[in-house]
């Protein structure tokens, strides 16, 4: 199935590498699914979603549930060439709707988000996310908030909404990713700036080092040794009273 990435690709060591998507946008597009089909009672299979780099992509819908106030559906992660520990999980959102009253007794428009099983918690000050939030990450939250509200726009629906993200595999795969290392508990983070994957991204391993710094300097940590590598580490475990 086309997704919209068929002609999206970079030239690395004499090799094409093909584009992928991030989990941010496995969210929002199984939000745009789950909140669609919920508001209007139909069926979809999938969605187009508008990624913030400005490509539109082709979402499936998987695994389609629903009940009498609620909908949940999953899409599929494709990280396309790029070595990605995420790559072809489903990523789960359920959408309920719930009717939360003013004080004058009046139904007003309210979107809860939140994570669910396989999304991780945090428990260190330092990144995007206050402690205790699930850690899915800005540019993918505004994602998921935009295409719920501009649903209940277009079906004139003005009580409340429950978001909920989920990741059947998360837990597991977590612990092969750097949030042990950032506090983040439970599961892995929602990401993406751009919605897209670009492979052996240069760029991306930089942002993951520079949050993880950042982290250190928000729990008051003044200094950071870095080490080429696995031998550089063993050499301060030897002769260094370093913690690790």
């Amino acid at each position: 199935m086309k997704n919209g990435l068929e002609n999206q690709y970079i030239i690395k060591n004499n090799k094409r590498l093909r584009y992928g998507y991030t989990s941010g946008s496995c969210a929002a597009g199984a939000t745009r699914g789950a909140v669609r089909m919920l508001l209007s009672g139909s069926e979809l299979s999938e969605v187009e979603l508008q990624t913030p780099k400005g490509i539109t992509l082709t979402l499936q819908l998987h695994d389609i549930t629903r009940g009498e106030d609620y909908v949940s559906c999953a899409v599929q992660k494709d990280a396309g060439d790029d070595p990605d520990t995420t790559n072809g999980i489903l990523v789960y959102v359920k959408a309920e709707k719930f009717f939360p009253q003013d004080t004058e007794g009046k139904n007003r428009s309210q979107i809860i988000l939140d994570g669910g099983t396989g999304v991780g918690r945090v428990t260190k000050p330092g990144l995007s996310q206050q402690i205790g939030e699930a850690a899915i990450n800005p540019v993918p939250r505004a994602m998921i908030l935009r295409e719920a509200e501009e649903a209940a726009q277009e079906y004139d629906y003005e009580g409340g909404l429950k978001l909920t993200v989920s990741v059947p595999e998360g837990e597991e795969i977590a612990r092969r990713t750097f949030n042990p290392r950032l506090g983040i508990i439970g599961g892995i983070s929602i990401l993406g700036t751009s919605g897209i994957v670009e492979p052996m991204s240069e760029r991306a391993l930089i942002e993951s080092i520079h949050v993880e710094m950042k982290q250190h300097f928000c729990q008051g940590e003044e200094y950071i040794l870095v080490t080429p590598g696995n031998y550089g580490a063993d050499y301060l475990k030897e002769h260094m009273t370093v913690p690790f």
